[in-house]
């Protein structure tokens, strides 16, 4: 495993990895507003998360790959064992190997937030944990994987918004505010927007594999719509939170953000091949990282 290092980095998918700390960002930012911040817990919550997506992302390659639906027709990088690059014996060791950081990296997490004070709590994160690697496998792999149900959406809504958000600011305060509802509802539209992004790409590949992503359910053209819709709605989401909660005008820096938004929507609804759609993941990801930072240093200033 550890002797193709370029293999396994691109396996990783490391560009997909600012996104999906991005809710960890807020909800940290939000814990530390309200004076709850904890370094350690920050650096594993990070880690974890990172953790996570990397499981998601190996397994992805690995239930696609050994499913045919990623082959030469795919729009975008080759994948690892669609490459040749990693075989599936050592991905399914991999996916093995990344469980078990995800289970020390729980533990550790669970001890740092919780102790032995708050039994419940720690088991309740336990079974959030053990639920996130289920999602994270079986969107791809298994005999009825999610994502070729056209389900992938509502979970990458779920666990990259509402448990990032939500469940981060938890772990330090040990409670729920109302404050950190509309920043995950936007950290998950952008992130279903991402991978409506990523399926619209490969649309007619998806398609002819039997994958049944949401975008093959729609379309092309009704796909475009939706995404904008998403785009749209992250932002109209975000803007009432700073109105909402305003109390200091710096409240309004993540706005910046909405640029480059704004510019790949349009980009989006210019889009006429699949290959539009690709650099386009990059911006919308990094947009959406931008934001989430903006707006957790504004809040908190």
């Amino acid at each position: 495993m550890f002797k193709k290092v370029k293999p396994w980095l691109s396996a990783f998918r490391l560009r997909t990895l600012p996104l999906s700390v991005s809710g960890i960002i807020i909800g940290s930012c939000l814990a530390h507003y309200n004076g709850a911040f904890d370094v350690l817990i920050f650096v594993l919550a990070m880690l974890l998360t990172i953790a996570l997506q990397i499981l998601s992302n190996i397994a992805n390659d690995y239930g696609d790959g050994m499913r045919g639906t990623d082959n030469d027709d795919r729009i975008g990088p080759k994948r690892a064992i669609q490459s040749g690059a990693i075989t599936p014996q050592e991905m399914f060791e991999g996916i093995r190997f990344n469980i078990l950081v995800v289970i020390i990296l729980t533990v550790a997490l669970v001890l740092a937030s919780f102790g032995s004070k708050y039994l419940l709590y720690a088991l309740l994160f336990f079974l959030l944990s053990g639920v996130s690697i289920y999602a994270a496998i079986n969107y791809t792999v298994g005999s009825s994987p999610y994502g070729y149900k056209g389900l992938g959406d509502i979970f990458v809504f779920i666990f990259f918004g509402i448990v990032s958000v939500v469940g981060s600011y938890f772990l330090y305060t040990k409670h729920i505010d109302h404050h950190v509802w509309l920043p995950a509802i936007t950290i998950g539209l952008l992130s279903m927007g991402v991978l409506n992004l990523n399926n619209m790409r490969d649309l007619e590949t998806d398609k002819s594999s039997e994958k049944i992503t949401l975008a093959v359910k729609l379309g092309k053209e009704k796909a475009k719509i939706y995404h904008i819709t998403l785009i749209v709605l992250a932002i109209l989401v975000s803007m009432l939170f700073s109105i909402l909660y305003f109390s200091n005008f710096t409240i309004f820096l993540f706005y910046i953000a909405y640029i480059p938004l704004i510019i790949h929507i349009n980009k989006v609804r210019k889009a006429t091949s699949p290959k539009d759609f690709d650099p386009q993941l990059k911006v919308l990801a990094l947009s959406s990282f931008l934001l989430s930072v903006l707006l957790g240093i504004g809040y908190i200033l």
